[in-house]
């Protein structure tokens, strides 16, 4: 038997708990799902397999993709709607992006804004506009996902969406803006009167006639089986921490290393699919790129040959997914000295070049590149910049300057990229997991990375709490109030 066959209700004898509605994952589509169950007027217990909550929401930059119009943006002077948001996500998160998930989230996006902002989660009125990948305190909104960048700015008018929560004394890398955020959150769960049961994995669903009526966990080694008389919510997260599901689905993501936690396991997908559930998007991944992005933007990006192969002054998580998937790795960042003083002006960290030369044909040779691609790559490159334009891919005026020696190279080939999985079940905008035809699981809903929600295939910074939240809260929503299935 599977290790997430489902168990069939008749073979439980005794029931060791019950709840309406029992969440399984406690980061911030956990927490935002226990919130509005128990405010439709659930019992409600959420369970973690770690000792404490947050899982990979508590890691993250605390970066919120919302729009629309909302008072934040509003404060920081930016004008932007439904439609342009839409259109945008359209464009930025496919192919394959679901239309209808997206128009329910853009929508709603401003009345999700101040869903957090009354769950306590605090964001402060200053725009950021330099790039990089987490903003410093003080800055709540930022570009994250290419929105002022080639393509996207000749398609739609372009509006920074990334909201960032603020946190008095992050530390990027460390203790980032997500930590505050799911703080937020679970005391809102817990004042709302949900229950929290830690270092309680959950391993099986258990079916009574094709309807999900609780799950089978492991606590302290035991197993305990946990009645849900309304709905079962997975929140579990991605499956970048299982090497097999990465190499069965997504195999460029396998050996790098995982933005994320070991909980990531892909267990909250199977014990789904083991019940009918369908998946979407499996091979999908956000790439981080390694290297700084006000460094990027002030460089050319190369590929194996020499040649440029995207705009460098787009979301750096573009960039990353396009070195990967595209180009399996084989890239070098190629800059100036006037580039290397910026950066060090501006952040106070130089950049570290594996090579530095004045003569392109040796640099060239260090790189293993045919030098007349490299010296003409550079030449075009230069020319058009003079001009202050970039005919072959786009690039803003203001990050367009000729590159003069001394150059620098950073050798990325042989460096891990950080990954997550954006693939998962297939779901409703009301959060219930859909089988194979389109229809609902009776009493299986799910929210976060174990679902593939509005990052279809590609990604912008940001989608990924708010994607967890807001469908967080209308899985929470549709299992609380007991009306699965009812459109």
């Amino acid at each position: 038997m599977s290790r997430t066959a489902p168990v069939p209700a008749s073979e439980v004898r005794v029931w060791d708990g019950e709840a309406d509605v029992v969440v399984a994952g406690n980061g911030s589509a956990g927490a935002s799902a226990a919130i509005e169950a128990a405010r439709a007027g659930a019992d409600v217990l959420v369970l973690d397999a770690a000792g404490g909550w947050g899982g990979a929401s508590a890691m993250s930059g605390g970066e919120i993709y919302l729009g629309g119009g909302t008072p934040l943006q509003k404060a920081c002077g930016v004008t932007d709607s439904p439609e342009a948001m839409f259109r945008f996500l359209q464009l930025a998160t496919g192919p394959g992006a679901d239309d209808e998930k997206l128009s329910v989230y853009c929508e709603h996006s401003v009345e999700h804004y101040d869903w957090l902002v009354g769950c306590g989660v605090p964001f402060v009125g200053e725009l950021w506009t330099e790039p990089s990948w987490e903003a410093p305190t003080g800055y709540g909104l930022m570009y994250t996902g290419g929105e002022n960048a080639a393509p996207f700015v000749d398609l739609v008018p372009p509006a920074p969406r990334g909201h960032i929560v603020h946190m008095e004394d992050k530390k990027p890398g460390e203790r980032s803006a997500g930590w505050e955020l799911m703080n937020h959150l679970v005391r809102t769960a817990a004042d709302a009167g949900a229950a929290v049961r830690y270092d309680t994995r959950v391993e099986r669903l258990i079916v009574d006639d094709g309807v999900v009526v609780g799950v089978e966990a492991v606590t302290a080694g035991q197993p305990v089986r946990l009645r849900a008389r309304r709905g079962v919510v997975l929140a579990s997260g991605g499956f970048g921490a299982d090497t097999a599901m990465l190499e069965q689905h997504s195999p460029r993501l396998a050996g790098n290393w995982l933005v994320g936690t070991d909980g990531d396991d892909g267990r909250g997908i199977r014990m789904a699919q083991a019940v009918g559930a369908a998946v979407r998007h499996m091979d999908a991944g956000q790439v981080a790129f390694p290297a700084d992005p006000a460094l990027v933007f002030r460089s050319i990006l190369l590929d194996a040959r020499g040649r440029r192969f995207v705009t460098e002054d787009t979301y750096p998580g573009r960039i990353g997914q396009t070195a990967l998937f595209r180009q399996d790795r084989q890239v070098f960042v190629l800059f100036d000295e006037t580039a290397d003083e910026e950066l060090r002006s501006k952040t106070g960290v130089p950049p570290r070049p594996t090579w530095v030369s004045d003569d392109l044909p040796e640099l060239a040779a260090l790189m293993g590149v045919p030098a007349d691609v490299l010296t003409q790559t550079v030449e075009t490159y230069n020319a058009h910049a003079a001009r202050g334009e970039d005919p072959l891919f786009g690039k803003s005026a203001r990050w367009l300057r000729p590159l003069r020696p001394p150059y620098g190279v950073v050798d990325l080939r042989k460096i891990p990229y950080g990954i997550f999985t954006l693939g998962g079940l297939h779901t409703s905008v009301r959060g219930e997991v859909l089988d194979s035809g389109g229809d609902p699981i009776p009493g299986l809903f799910a929210a976060g990375r174990v679902t593939n929600g509005i990052p279809a295939w590609g990604y912008c910074s940001g989608t990924s709490l708010g994607d967890a939240t807001f469908f967080g809260r209308r899985a929470g929503r549709a299992a609380g109030s007991g009306t699965a299935g009812t459109g």
